[in-house]
């Protein structure tokens, strides 16, 4: 779960990283109060998980509380790269000498967690890395000992930090660490970390990703969800706990396991190109069990999003064989009604598959068709998706 800035910045004050005050407003009024409690001149700045906010005309330098409401009401309904401004964060204006950048994040590629800084903040951190790579310093870090003073030095010298600043640097390296690991974060961004014409230094803007594998020893981040960003089927599947992910395309897929549904997402994309360039509509991983309940469940999903044309369910039966999946479907469609109005290929293989292809025979439902083979079915399914 990706948060907003406000919230990514209430994150680091909890840890003590130093930000600046500032107070969240959902319309003009209330950012016009906002800086009159700040007094002085203020920022008002669009509250979209984004980037690019500045260059959009999501941030804005207010003098007066007045000023601050004109920049909320020219901010508020802003569309900034697909996302709808609806609350702006009202902070204090700072005085910025230097920019710099740091951050933590989960370098899955390489299996491990990784420190990136740079001298050189404010901007893209990638175009940094592509233009200047010795601008930019990576420090692996060992999750078992973590960010101690001695590793957060190493950082500050590896990225050439100025002497002066060095110390509250390293300081606020290890207390970013610490939300980094106590909030269960992916990636835990300063970019820019700034320091003023008297030498402090503080987080100016924040970006944070929790992981949400974690959010069962998380409980309190469930307030961090903006229910009303959310997409209304993912927020759906999430009440049913689905394994769920909205895609655009128009074949809806069904399958039991994440590498047996990334392959059929792949194989459905490639029927596609044949069939004008129809396309996965979501990925939805099942699980092991199969039942009535979670196949409905599933099909419920799917065939409440207005861009699916065709559904593919693709089960490998296991220790959930073939012939419980089968009579999953057929209960789950004898349970949607009309609700189910869409075409169904299926593909059974595995433990028990004669036994379950049997069942879906015998059930003879006009929405599905029966296929033996995974490509078969992507084809049908890309087929009855491009309507011919």
């Amino acid at each position: 779960m990706d948060l907003y800035e406000y919230q990514a910045k209430e994150l680091f004050a909890a840890h003590g990283v130093p930000t600046l005050p500032g107070s969240v407003a959902t319309d003009p009024n209330g950012a016009k109060a906002a800086a009159e409690e700040l007094g002085g001149p203020v920022v008002v700045k669009a509250q979209v998980k984004a980037g690019g906010r500045g260059k959009a005309g999501g941030v804005k330098l207010a003098e007066s509380p007045t000023e601050a409401r004109e920049k909320a009401e020219a901010i508020l309904g802003l569309d900034i790269k697909g996302h709808v401004t609806r609350q702006v964060l009202v902070t204090e204006a700072s005085d910025i000498a230097d920019e710099y950048y740091f951050s933590y994040l989960l370098d899955r590629a390489n299996r491990r967690f990784l420190a990136i800084a740079s001298v050189e903040g404010g901007m893209e951190i990638e175009e940094v890395a592509a233009t200047k790579p010795e601008a930019v310093a990576q420090v692996p870090i060992d999750p078992i000992r973590g960010v101690d003073e001695a590793t957060a030095r190493e950082i500050v010298e590896a990225a050439r930090f100025p002497a002066s600043i060095a110390d509250q640097v390293a300081d606020i390296a290890v207390k970013l660490w610490e939300a980094f690991v106590a909030e269960d974060a992916t990636l835990a961004e300063i970019n820019p970390l700034v320091s003023d014409p008297q030498g402090t230094v503080l987080a100016l803007d924040g970006k944070v990703t929790l992981d949400g594998n974690a959010s069962f020893r998380q409980p309190k981040q469930a307030e961090l969800v903006d229910e009303g960003a959310e997409d209304p089927l993912e927020a759906k599947a999430k009440a049913k706990d689905l394994n769920y992910v909205k895609l655009d395309g128009e074949v809806g897929i069904i399958g039991n396991g994440a590498g047996l549904v990334m392959s059929t997402l792949d194989v459905v994309a490639y029927a596609g190109e044949g069939h004008n360039g129809v396309k996965p509509a979501n990925f939805l991983d099942i699980g092991g069990g199969a039942s009535a309940e979670v196949m409905a469940a599933g099909l419920d999903v799917i065939l409440g999003d207005s861009d699916v044309k065709s559904v593919f369910v693709n089960v490998f039966g296991g220790i959930t064989a073939c012939d419980a999946v089968a009579n999953g479907i057929v209960q789950a469609l004898g349970m949607l009604g009309d609700e189910a109005s869409k075409p169904l290929v299926v593909r059974l293989d595995g433990n028990n598959v004669e036994q379950g292809r049997a069942i879906l025979a015998e059930a003879n439902h006009p929405l599905v068709t029966v296929v033996d083979t995974m490509d078969g079915a992507a084809e049908a399914a890309a087929e009855l998706a491009a309507g011919k």
